[in-house]
């Protein structure tokens, strides 16, 4: 794989053409090394490692260029330079070569994947990988589908006046919710509410279910007993807890800690909040459903504060060349992401693979 275009989070105003060849290299040498070394770049340490015989001041002139132009900043604590989100932005759009990722990466990912698996342990075996791998942290979306259909309920009794509601859905998943209920029940008296809403919503979408118990709830019949009430309530319940199935699984948060630019305990604490919440980054997630290929947020493109200094790189995966879900790695803007893109790509294939199967 060679220098490629990928899906952006915004178009980089920096189009071809606008920044010099000789600018671009050494706009390239610098962002490379910094990902590699995390350290501000010097004049000096520049003018050698682009191999071309400059004199400082037009080396100079090159980097004073560059950061008119936004690509490039001198934090104030040093005189050396760090690319900006422009900078990345441009870089990974314009000059970065991908490397294929090593026959021991796509062994290592493809051993791991056994078909044999659930879908939800074959999507936590993802991000784990992804993390491994990458030493980032790994995030894969839940599968989501069109169509989500009610196909049996069973209400049975435990201690008390707890009900156990089992959902079993189209696709075979099944949901599980315990229920305080306001009486008492007999197993009779659930086995018999069971078998209404089963011959009520037997086939019909998760969401129509909801929205008709809701409305059956709110217009009560003045002929519906009691039982029957609190069998629609339980269902509600255990129809919410199925269709808000919007979830994540995030692997290897701790390895960001080996970024000093996101170790500080304040930095830390806010990142390993936005992971226990999931809420922002599933809302990321789901603006990538709709992309093509890899899809690509640098800092603040995320729309998110909390992952101002993360980048996220991210891809779609498939079941029956259906679009279920997206998975990626958050890292620090300095990723290496030569690296990253390919495995986050092979990753989304074969995670679709052992799903299909």
């Amino acid at each position: 794989m060679g220098t490629g275009k990928f899906t952006t989070a915004t178009d980089s105003p920096y189009a071809e053409g606008k920044v010099s060849e000789r600018a671009l290299h050494f706009l390239k040498v610098l962002v490379e090394r910094y990902i590699r070394e995390g350290q501000p770049i010097g004049s000096r340490t520049l003018a050698k490692d682009t191999g071309l015989d400059l004199s400082p001041a037009t080396v100079r002139n090159v980097m004073a260029d560059l950061e008119d132009l936004g690509l490039i900043v001198s934090p104030h604590t040093s005189a050396g330079r760090v690319p900006t989100v422009a900078g990345y932005r441009l870089f990974v759009d314009s000059l970065l070569t991908v490397r294929p990722p090593s026959d021991d990466d796509i062994a290592s990912l493809r051993t791991r994947f056994d078909v044999r698996m659930d879908p939800k342990s074959l999507i936590e075996t993802a991000s784990t990988l992804l993390s491994g791998i990458t030493h980032l942290a790994g995030v894969v979306m839940l599968p989501r589908h069109e169509r989500h259909a009610f196909r049996q309920i069973e209400l049975l009794p435990l201690s008390d006046s707890r009900v156990l509601a089992i959902l079993v859905t189209s696709e075979g998943e099944v949901h599980n919710r315990i229920v305080t209920t306001e009486r008492v029940f007999t197993p009779s008296q659930l086995e018999q509410a069971s078998n209404y809403l089963n011959r009520m919503f037997t086939g019909q979408d998760i969401k129509d279910v909801r929205k008709r118990l809701l409305d059956d709830l709110e217009h009560t019949h003045a002929h519906m007993d009691q039982m029957m009430r609190q069998a629609l309530t339980l269902a509600q319940d255990v129809m919410a807890s199925a269709e808000s199935r919007d979830d994540c699984y995030i692997a290897g948060q701790t390895n960001l800690m080996e970024f000093g630019e996101l170790a500080s305990m304040d930095r830390l604490k806010q990142l390993f909040e936005a992971f226990n919440q999931k809420r922002e980054i599933l809302h990321i997630l789901d603006r990538c459903i709709a992309a093509d290929g890899v899809r690509i947020f640098i800092g603040e493109e995320s729309g998110y504060g909390l992952l101002d200094d993360c980048s996220l790189v991210t891809t779609t995966y498939r079941v029956e060349d259906q679009v279920v879900g997206v998975l990626g790695v958050i890292g620090p803007t300095r990723m290496d992401y030569q690296r990253v893109i390919p495995i986050v790509d092979v990753t989304a294939r074969l995670l679709s693979a052992a799903l299909r199967q």
